[in-house]
């Protein structure tokens, strides 16, 4: 259970930073080059200041690094197993044979990249929720998506329903907990027995979470529209964004920063 507790994605920490202040759509985009440069590189150096750059953006927004490490903790059997993977499918010079199984050295390469690349995923896209309000990231979004508009793309419904995913990941999660919890002092076992079983024993837990779930998003939708909501056409805002030098230069250090990377490693 306390895998749930270490999911940081979709929350909000509070603050008045330099990264907290910047634009929403400097951040949103900031974050899709940061998954682009990783997906560019090739090389451990390439990652390497793809983790200084991550690195810098957490000590400027002055999130915690043990809550943003936090996060990758649910993800070690991810990564575990694409390791594992990796070093056992990928052909190349072979370093140790165990029966008909053999490790090698390109594997090995290419299973600690696909590791450092999926931690650096989290960790970028964690640190994008955890200095944005849900507010502001829909907007954002929305902003961004607005050109489509022309061609028929709902861009305020898109922006919508995924800020709402977002922000709703950390309460399922407590709510999955707090279920387990109950299930658990009535002599349920969720730890015990073999991975089939262990699934098997999930189940009871996933019907009240569904419940939940859909009554939780009735009550949003009559909150909403208690409220006058009726969509995004018309639809004004409190505080409008604004894109300012200091965001400009931001995002072009950043463009210039994931392109040198790509092209050099």
């Amino acid at each position: 259970m306390a895998m749930f507790r270490n999911i940081t994605i979709g929350q909000y920490v509070p603050g008045s930073s330099f990264v907290h202040r910047l634009d929403p759509r400097t951040k949103i985009l900031g974050a899709l080059l940061l998954i682009i440069l990783l997906f560019l590189v090739g090389s451990f150096a390439g990652y390497g200041f793809a983790a200084v750059f991550v690195a810098l953006v957490m000590y400027t927004s002055k999130i915690p690094v043990k809550f943003v490490l936090r996060g990758i903790r649910p993800l070690l059997i991810i990564i575990i197993l694409t390791l594992t993977l990796n070093v056992f499918m990928t052909e190349g010079r072979e370093l140790v044979r165990i029966a008909f199984l053999s490790i090698t050295e390109e594997g090995l390469i290419r299973g600690g990249m696909m590791g450092i690349r999926l931690i650096l995923l989290v960790m970028g896209t964690s640190l994008l929720t955890l200095t944005t309000s849900p507010i502001l990231l829909t907007d954002g979004i929305e902003n961004l998506l607005s050109p489509g508009k022309r061609i028929g793309i709902p861009a305020h419904e898109l922006a919508m329903m995924m800020t709402i995913a977002l922000r709703f990941i950390p309460t399922l999660l407590e709510e999955t907990e707090k279920i387990m919890k109950a299930q658990m002092a009535r002599g349920a076992d969720f730890e015990s027995g073999s991975l089939l079983q262990r699934a098997k024993n999930l189940i009871p837990l996933l019907v009240p979470l569904f419940i939940n779930a859909f009554r939780r998003a009735d009550d949003l939708a009559i909150a909403m529209e208690a409220r006058g909501y009726r969509g995004g056409e018309g639809r004004t805002r409190f505080r409008e964004l604004e894109f300012r030098r200091v965001d400009g230069v931001t995002l072009v250090g950043i463009g210039v920063f994931v392109a040198a990377i790509g092209v050099w490693f």
